[in-house]
């Protein structure tokens, strides 16, 4: 028995003119986000339980650096072999497979017991995650073609979600049941996940969202615009990971109360949340190059404003700031496709988050050497200095754009 008629102009599959119908286009969104929910929420989570494998297998800080490390490095350098591989196996079967990768190796975790252990576990977890990014962005971008910046800033928002929810469950959980148990439990979750993509998700044909051939000249542009949009995206991710390690010192310094601290940093998140939703669509409508002006230019501001004004002021302020230092993020993977020939989306949006996770990573380290030499507050104002330099490399996007009539 068929679980989908597509006999309707509404829902079947494509339309005459062989793009995804708009049943199948919000499937595609619609999975492509909770797959994104809860591989984002599997990578926060490890936060959630690094105190209690501390105390329960007696490890240090370098231990559990090594952890974090450990799924973030496997996630970030496998994106492009599992964009490599969805060539071959498809989307839905690359995805499914690396969701359920993802859940086994949580799974194993549960049945750890050394440092080794959990680092293959992990390990495991973070190459099934690497599916994710690449390949659900792809499938946004296939479904809508030349709207699909406005589903992609939704898609990016449910990443966030996912990272609220999942560690705060986990957290829960591990108050009324063993850590194992819960990872186990956790692990369930992702299995199904993986069953509802695996039976679910369209697959859209590479095909279907090809207009027309473009020029050499169009694609030789492309190229160009695509190493800058790399650069903004590098940069931006250095301003936002750099600024949030010397944030909680800065409003220390200002004398906020240490249950306040957990609020403040709340306050950044929200508005960061909002930002990735709101600066998608507000992208598609005022175009991606005046919305990176006005977040880098407003980011630079506000994080001046956060320096030197009061902690009432400061506080008042960081859900702004979280807006623009999470806004731009949105702007650019909305624009990832419009460099990309349709039969590259999945590798360029490995390159683009393999990119900004490694910026991600090292950003702090690099802007904490800085502190070390010249202060927080100094290598704060280095932070709205990056945002600043990424006004001239936009402007330089922008005449791509123009040249490729993207």
């Amino acid at each position: 028995m068929r679980l989908f008629s597509f006999s309707s102009p509404v829902t079947r599959a494509a339309d005459d003119r062989g793009q995804p119908g708009v049943e199948t286009r919000k499937r595609v969104l619609w999975l492509s986000c909770v797959a994104h929910a809860l591989h984002d929420g599997y990578t926060d989570m490890i936060y959630a339980l690094l105190p209690v494998w501390q105390a329960d297998f007696g490890l240090g800080y370098g231990a559990l650096a090594i952890l974090r490390g450990v799924y973030a490095g496997t996630m970030a350098t496998l994106q492009l072999p599992a964009g490599r591989l969805a060539r071959t196996w498809g989307t839905r079967a690359t995805l499914a497979c690396g969701t359920l990768l993802a859940a086994l190796g949580y799974a194993v975790a549960g049945l750890s017991g050394t440092l080794p252990g959990l680092c293959v576990a992990l390990a495991v977890s973070g190459s099934g995650s690497s599916t994710q990014h690449p390949l659900a962005s792809g499938a946004v971008s296939r479904a809508y073609g030349r709207q699909a910046r406005g589903p992609l800033s939704v898609y990016n928002f449910a990443g966030d979600l996912g990272k609220s929810a999942l560690p705060a469950a986990i957290s829960l959980l591990i108050t009324v049941m063993p850590w194992r148990h819960a990872l186990w439990a956790m692990s369930c979750i992702g299995m199904l996940v993986a069953a509802v993509i695996a039976l679910f998700l369209p697959s859209i044909p590479r095909s279907a969202a090809v207009v027309e051939e473009p020029a050499p000249q169009a694609v030789q542009g492309a190229r160009s615009g695509f190493s800058l949009l790399l650069t903004i995206g590098v940069l931006d991710t250095a301003v936002r990971m750099g600024l949030l390690t010397f944030l909680p010192f800065l409003l220390k310094a200002k004398g906020i109360s240490p249950a306040m601290m957990g609020t403040a940093l709340a306050l950044v998140f929200i508005g960061g949340a909002a930002g990735k939703f709101v600066c998608g669509w507000l992208g598609a409508r005022m175009g991606p190059i005046g919305t990176v002006l006005a977040t880098e230019g407003g980011t630079a501001a506000l994080i001046l404003a956060v320096i030197f004004l009061p902690l009432a002021p400061a506080l008042v302020v960081l859900p702004l700031l979280g807006l623009m230092l999470n806004g731009t993020s949105s702007v650019l993977y909305g624009t990832v496709p419009e460099l990309t020939p349709v039969e590259r989306t999945e590798r360029a949006f490995a390159l683009f988050y393999t990119g900004t996770i490694a910026s991600g990573a090292l950003a702090p380290v690099a802007y904490g050497l800085l502190g070390d030499r010249i202060g927080v507050q100094d290598a704060t104002i280095a932070t709205a200095l990056t945002a600043l330099v990424i006004v001239p490399v936009a402007l330089m996007l922008g005449r791509h754009l123009r040249e490729t009539g993207s």
